[in-house]
């Protein structure tokens, strides 16, 4: 599915958010920064708006990898990466982040941006995020999320599931690929239960923060 929309994929996701979701992602780089870390996991990083985000501010000699089971998606990361002039602090490989093929201890950081929704089974995601984080390295993950004040709620839901999937399908021909998208995001837990689950997975201190009145939240959690 997200191969065949990761032509369409950058254009319409700023043009459905309104353009918001860049400020989202400079939150998550600014948390993830004040650590100065030297070795960046970016999963399920789609075609790279979070992992050149990172590298654009990520120390020098530094280095973020970038990880999605969709080629598609990311044959885009590249010429991101170009475009920002930091092609030689990104490499990225075709990995699934429930099973990540990387050693214990192996980053400083791990970022997942409007990914983990879509993990079939996301306590093994998470025990992964874990497992490849040294000592005190730091997860931190974006998700979208439904708003809870009732008049906004009701302006969400409708625009996520009629307005959203209408223009998604008329511009990229795959109107259930956004259909696929509001689903998830309503089927996704609420922001304390899924602390929870970052907490049962292993991580310590574990915070969140909400943005744009609860359209996206950011999750951080200590190894």
């Amino acid at each position: 599915m997200f191969d065949s929309i990761a032509g369409d994929y950058d254009s319409l996701n700023h043009i459905l958010s309104l353009g918001i979701d860049r400020r989202w992602r400079r939150k998550a780089v600014s948390e993830v920064m004040k650590a100065a870390p030297m070795r960046i996991l970016d999963a399920a990083c789609g075609t790279g708006d979070l992992a050149v985000a990172l590298a654009a501010k990520a120390p020098d000699g530094a280095r973020v990898t970038g990880v999605d089971i969709s080629k598609g998606m990311l044959a885009k990361v590249g010429e991101k990466a170009a475009r920002g002039g930091v092609i030689f602090k990104i490499r990225t490989e075709v990995a699934d982040a429930e099973s990540l093929p990387y050693a214990d201890g192996s980053y400083d950081a791990v970022t997942c941006a409007f990914g983990i929704r879509n993990f079939e089974h996301r306590d093994r995601g998470l025990a992964e995020f874990l497992r490849v984080l040294r000592p005190g390295g730091k997860a931190v993950i974006l998700e979208l999320s439904v708003p809870q004040q009732p008049g906004l709620r009701r302006l969400y839901n409708l625009y996520f599931s009629r307005i959203l999937p209408w223009i998604g399908g008329k511009v990229s021909g795959e109107e259930n690929a956004y259909k696929y998208l509001a689903a998830s995001v309503n089927a996704f837990p609420s922001p304390e239960r899924f602390c929870t689950e970052m907490t049962a997975a292993g991580f310590r201190g574990v915070t969140f923060r909400t943005f744009s009145s609860g359209l996206c939240r950011m999750y951080v959690g200590i190894k």
